[in-house]
């Protein structure tokens, strides 16, 4: 069985270079996609002239401007980057039957058996590369026996330890220092020469077996480790791989946790990291592209009276059902505005959908004007036109939602467009015996009404509360006057006692006082009230109100 080899793609300048394609300007100039973090607008990838003139990464939009008074810039849509990285996840399956995403600027590769397709591994890679700057995209390559080894190589190979930067950093070194480092190459001393790639950077290939030797000399960084741990293992002098790989596991894993050691075990192949192709999920979505921006209400609603239908048509060919419905709005300044809305049962009709759509619309700002629009389902669940259930448990609830009564799911629809479907409940009941733990709390959009309610006992008041300690003798017989809640009371009537005890397995501090005598009683002022003689359980005893009957 041939050995494993993982090819690692890494697009360092994604966002930028997937803006150039589309734009067609703006190539001799400085190019960077800005992001919005907090307050603050930074730059989250940049072209290569961008990053020759010494931007970078993260950097804040003002001081870029500051030092690079051409810069152009866009605002950054990570819905779409998202969608281009996996039509490439795509275009890499004519290389290999076996391609993942990695991140949100990567693809993995498992190219086992697939290079003497290509005339070897060399040439494999070198077309990749070829074909990916045909695209107008910069690629990063690294092969090796490992998915952490080809990541770090397709990163991090030919950087030196304690300079780690991002990959729109690539091309920020003055020349002197660029000068220097080419004669430090490693290649020059007897290691892997990378191989040329037109468009794109050289990849480093690490021969079969020799993922140990490739990966000494990388940062630390390169192990997929959060800046934390990079930080602490630079103050104790360990910057690269190979200062990881002479160390005692059990001291690294106390100090650093465990997912140092793994991500070392990973990266040198005595962890196993399978690459798992993603499957082409079910998609509904469809967009209308319009002649002329619109802006006003009444235009969004015609247009959806368009793409609601076509969008229910394909639910319903495939049997499923919207819970989350997205309208994305993309205005004439390539900024996209969105509204999401959730619903309490799967619905394929579009007399059900439309109207929770129109009370969300005023969330849409058009700007300049709207010239496409999108409707997706995020989520869907398969619908059924008929549901069999038995005689036993066949309610007037289930058989009014067999004949499509969909009133309540849609009240509660129209509610959690305001509110949002989590803020609506309901109860259901729970395997416990102690009163207030015998209902639970569920979402009501993502459950079904309760039926079959088990009686209690006695009955149980309909305002409850925690314990509140009454002023009373301390004696298990219901006391003629009593004070609760800084109020005096006099008794006229009492029934019970019933007995209540703990949950013995549990340990709650509400009933470390053991056993419980209930009590209704009723007092002169006309409150019906549910109090409890504790009897302690190496606690001491006494008087508590629980509860008010209506």
């Amino acid at each position: 069985m041939p050995a494993r080899r993982i090819l690692s793609v890494w697009f360092p300048r994604l966002g930028a270079e997937r803006l150039l394609r589309r734009i067609g300007e703006g190539h001799d100039l400085p190019f960077a996609v800005v992001d919005q973090t907090g307050q603050t607008q930074i730059l989250s990838s940049l072209s290569a002239k961008a990053a020759a003139a010494g931007l970078r990464a993260d950097q804040p939009l003002r001081d870029a401007h500051a030092m690079c008074a051409g810069l152009v810039t866009r605002t950054r849509n990570a819905q779409a980057e998202a969608a281009f990285l996996q039509a490439l996840v795509r275009w890499a399956g004519h290389f290999s039957p076996w391609v993942a995403a990695q991140g949100e600027d990567g693809l993995t590769l498992d190219i086992t058996g697939c290079a003497h397709l290509f005339g070897g591994e060399a040439a494999l890679v070198e077309r990749l590369a070829q074909e990916a700057g045909a695209f107008g995209l910069t690629a990063c390559c690294g092969l090796a026996d490992t998915v952490g080894a080809a990541w770090a190589l397709a990163r991090y190979a030919g950087r030196a330890p304690g300079h780690e930067r991002s990959g729109d950093a690539i091309d920020q070194e003055a020349r002197a220092t660029r000068s220097r480092a080419a004669k430090r190459r490693h290649w020059e001393r007897g290691g892997t020469a990378p191989v040329a790639q037109g468009g794109g950077i050289a990849p480093r290939i690490a021969p079969p077996g020799q993922t140990h030797g490739a990966l000494a000399d990388l940062p630390v960084a390169a192990l997929r480790l959060d800046p934390e741990t990079v930080a602490q293992l630079g103050r104790l002098g360990l910057r690269r791989v190979g200062d990881l790989t002479g160390q005692p596991r059990a001291p690294l894993a106390r100090r650093f946790g465990r997912g140092l050691v793994m991500r070392l075990d990973q990266a040198l192949g005595a962890m196993p990291e399978p690459v798992s192709p993603q499957r082409e999920a079910p998609h509904f979505a469809t967009r209308l592209t319009l002649p002329e921006p619109i802006g006003m209400t009444e235009d969004i609603l015609a247009a959806l009276d368009r793409l609601l239908p076509r969008l229910c048509d394909r639910l319903r060919d495939r049997g499923q059902g919207a819970r989350r419905i997205r309208l994305q709005a993309w205005r004439v300044d390539d900024t996209v505005q969105s509204i999401e809305l959730g619903l309490a049962r799967a619905a394929q009709a579009p007399e059900r959908i439309r109207p929770l759509l129109a009370m969300k619309l005023e969330e849409i700002d058009a700007g300049f004007g709207i010239d496409i629009l999108r409707l997706e389902a995020v989520q869907t669940e398969p619908v059924h036109a008929r549901t069999v259930t038995g005689h036993v448990g066949a309610t007037e609830a289930a058989r009014a939602r067999m004949a499509g009564d969909t009133g309540l799911e849609d009240l509660m629809g129209r509610i959690g467009g305001r509110i949002g479907l989590e803020a609506i409940t309901r109860r259901h009941p729970a395997s416990s015996h102690i009163p207030e733990k015998t209902a639970q709390v569920l979402a009501a959009a993502w459950s079904e009404p309760a039926t079959g309610w088990p009686a209690p006992p006695v009955p149980r008041p309909l305002m409850m509360c925690r314990p509140e300690p009454v002023m009373a003798p301390d004696r298990p017989t219901p006391p003629d006057r009593f004070r609760w809640r800084g109020r005096a009371h006099d008794l006229i009537g009492a029934t019970g006692p019933e007995r209540i005890a703990p949950e013995w397995w549990l340990d709650e501090p509400d009933w470390r006082s053991g056993v419980r005598d209930y009590w209704q009683v009723t007092t002169a002022r006309g409150d019906r009230l549910w109090l409890f003689y504790a009897h302690g359980a190496g606690l001491s005893s006494g008087w508590f109100c629980q509860g008010r009957f209506a």
